[in-house]
């Protein structure tokens, strides 16, 4: 063999040696790049309320991780790849167990029974009146003080037939917690799939007549840190109503068209582009977005019922629901005292939710969709959150 064949000869053995020792730990340097992103578990491990608290880590074949806990049956973290293959944490949230008892109670969790508000707490059925936790100045909110977002609930992990990772998430809230008539069962489904998606399936069986509302609160900043505003994403709503509220974010009764107002995102536009406190409805949510809109294809999972855009990382979310409504909230409240994962503060307009759900004050809305759920039936609600690049 000559000089210059058993040079290309050490070249090969030392690609060869490099690819095997790759192989030999099991990732890529962009998986490696995303497991850093990663929360450590053992920062979660932990017993309130005489259980045991953990996290989960859920990861498919495209570049894709899922952190879960259940504390809350809340979602820790979403590392997805960005248009250069990057990976991104796009969920706001903490990197221990005391984050989420001291901090932002909403970050990332399950939210109800009654996610949203109800007026007053008070709501009649069948001639009966009930009076539930408030937590928000007047009013009941996502469950009340200690809604399903501040309880253990418990966990199993598997795989489905496509071998995607599923992390179910059950709980039975006892008849009179936080005020609500009934034993409820309640199980919540995470399947991560392998497009990218993280598919939520929510189940509940009562033995009293109950309003229920069950959905999913996450804080999504596209650019994968809070330090950078999340007002820059491109928002589209299939909506071409909302339902208007009085000063204390209640309902009205009322759902009111919303094209050529500062609600209408039936075109993708940049969430912050629009703040006008000469708005009511923009003053009234504390000078940005707190608002339910009316889905034009509700019960149609094959229409985004709602997408959202990060030029800058090019990270694409699609949203699919069967439900009636969306919440749209941009952070208006959020104040800069939270800190969470890797150091990010969670500054004013720095994380957006999206929450599919029926309408708020349901309960107390005639014409709004039915909420209570009785003996015999299953309450079932659906919704997939799609992540890709474009």
């Amino acid at each position: 063999m000559d000089r210059k064949n058993k040079k290309n000869m050490k070249k090969l053995v030392l690609v060869v040696s490099a690819l095997a020792m790759l192989s030999f730990a099991g990732c890529s340097p962009k998986e490696s790049a995303a497991d850093a992103l990663a929360v450590d578990s053992a920062k979660f491990e932990s017993v309130i309320d005489g259980k045991e608290v953990h996290l989960y880590t859920v990861k498919n074949d495209n570049g894709m991780i899922v952190q879960f806990t259940n504390y809350g049956a809340r979602v820790v973290s979403i590392i997805v790849p960005d248009i250069n293959g990057e990976p991104k944490d796009v969920i706001w949230g903490f990197d221990s167990i005391e984050g989420y008892l001291t901090g932002d109670s909403f970050s990332g969790p399950i939210v109800g029974r009654y996610g949203n508000r109800i007026n007053k707490g008070h709501f009649t059925i069948d001639s009966t009146e009930y009076q539930v936790d408030c937590n928000e100045r007047t009013n009941h909110l996502h469950g009340g003080s200690k809604g399903l977002y501040a309880v253990v609930w418990d966990c199993e992990q598997s795989k489905n037939e496509a071998g995607e990772s599923v992390v179910k998430m059950s709980y039975l809230s006892p008849d009179g917690e936080m005020g609500y008539p009934g034993n409820m069962n309640i199980v919540v489904t995470y399947t991560v799939k392998n497009d990218n998606s993280l598919a939520i399936s929510y189940d509940a069986t009562t033995d009293k007549a109950c309003p229920v509302n069950l959905t999913f609160h996450p804080y999504l900043n596209l650019h994968g840190t809070s330090e950078k505003s999340s007002d820059s994403h491109l928002l589209f709503i299939d909506a071409d109503s909302y339902t208007p509220t009085d000063t204390l974010l209640i309902p009205t009764g009322e759902i009111a068209p919303i094209a050529g107002t500062v609600l209408d995102f039936t075109t993708p536009t940049e969430v912050g582009s629009r703040y006008d406190m000469n708005v009511e409805a923009i003053a009234i949510a504390g000078g940005g977005y707190d608002h339910n809109f009316v889905l034009n294809h509700p019960g149609d999972m094959s229409l985004p019922c709602a997408t959202m855009y990060e030029p800058s990382t090019g990270i694409f979310l699609e949203i699919f629901t069967d439900q009636p409504g969306l919440q749209f909230y941009s952070g208006p409240a959020m104040n800069g005292t939270d800190v969470g994962k890797r150091g990010d503060i969670h500054h004013r307009y720095s994380g957006i939710a999206l929450e599919t759900q029926k309408f708020p004050d349901g309960p107390n809305q005639a014409n709004f969709p039915q909420t209570v759920l009785r003996p015999g039936e299953q309450y079932t609600h659906n919704a997939i959150y799609k992540f890709s690049v474009k």
